[in-house]
């Protein structure tokens, strides 16, 4: 769906995407991520068509987003970071307009499905913050896209509005819309993506699924246990497993060999005739790898 080769844009002497390759399949929801003033931004610019880029070249369902800016208009709904609308506007005004833009009848569908109806009189000022995300994300549906392009849509949405739009973007992908998000929320990242790309000084430093991606850091799974007797105190190196500490009755222990290392664990505290009360995983975060790798790229 999204081809990217090379890309590079400056500003003045400031290099915002330095040779950048991105590749995006049809259908999946994949997520740039990258500290402020990685380049996120500007490459979704250059893909939207609202910049030129200085050199490199992207293809969008194999269009030049510059040179075939009205067919792309047909593919590509796109909400911006700071998307925003005429105070006085009414929200059934905006989607007619829109849909007038697009030149398609508008849809009462989109409308019924998003559960919109009772705001359709409303000025765009009247509307709460998690009711104009939801309104810009109908705007950008209304020309039923094949790339739903999204910059940080839930920043500054509170936790049931932030659930909300999750749910609505998991069912926009399995209706077949390939979806590009930017966003800074690794939690949602993790949740929401097919596949990542962190974004560090212009350029892809890391790409794959998130389980991927984070599987390659340098962190290792953190294992703690809890038995009722206390049998395995005051604890020791278990296989692949590298003890840490007790605290609290629990014993913790780190690996990178889980299945075997939680297996060796488990079976000597059958052997002591002990039973676990509490047995806990903790898989390294996508925070924790975004950190390193980011720190990793910026030495």
């Amino acid at each position: 769906m999204v081809a990217i080769r090379a890309l590079t844009k400056r500003y003045g002497a400031v290099t915002a995407v330095d040779g950048l390759d991105l590749e995006v399949r049809r259908g999946e929801v994949f997520g740039l991520l990258g500290p402020n003033g990685a380049g996120k931004t500007t490459t979704l610019e250059c893909l939207e068509g609202l910049r030129t880029a200085d050199s490199g070249t992207v293809l969008v369902a194999g269009l030049d987003p510059r040179r075939d800016e009205r067919e792309l208009r047909r593919h590509l709904g796109v909400q911006l970071q700071s998307t925003s609308l005429p105070d006085s506007i009414r929200v059934g005004e905006a989607i007619r307009l829109v849909s007038a833009w697009h030149r398609v009848p508008y849809k009462v569908g989109l409308v019924e499905r998003f559960t919109i109806g009772a705001l359709m009189r409303r000025e765009y000022r009247q509307l709460s913050g998690g009711q104009k995300r939801l309104v810009h994300l109908v705007l950008a549906l209304v020309g039923d896209p094949e790339l739903l392009v999204l910059d940080e849509p839930t920043a500054g949405l509170d936790v049931q509005g932030r659930a909300r739009l999750h749910d609505e973007i998991r069912s926009i992908s399995e209706q077949g819309v390939t979806v590009l998000l930017a966003t800074h929320d690794m939690a949602e990242a993790e949740q929401l993506c097919d596949r990542i790309a962190i974004i560090v000084r212009g350029r892809v430093v890391v790409c794959g699924t998130p389980q991927e991606v984070t599987a390659a850091g340098h962190s290792e799974t953190r294992i703690l246990l809890r038995t009722a007797n206390g049998s395995l105190l005051p604890g020791s190196d278990v296989g692949a497993a590298h003890f840490v500490g007790a605290e609290n009755g629990y014993l913790e222990w780190t690996s990178r060999e889980v299945a075997e290392a939680v297996t060796e664990i488990l079976a000597r505290v059958q052997r002591a005739g002990d039973v676990v009360d509490d047995l806990r995983v903790a898989r390294p975060s996508l925070e924790q790898r975004f950190l390193e790798v980011v720190t990793e790229a910026q030495q």
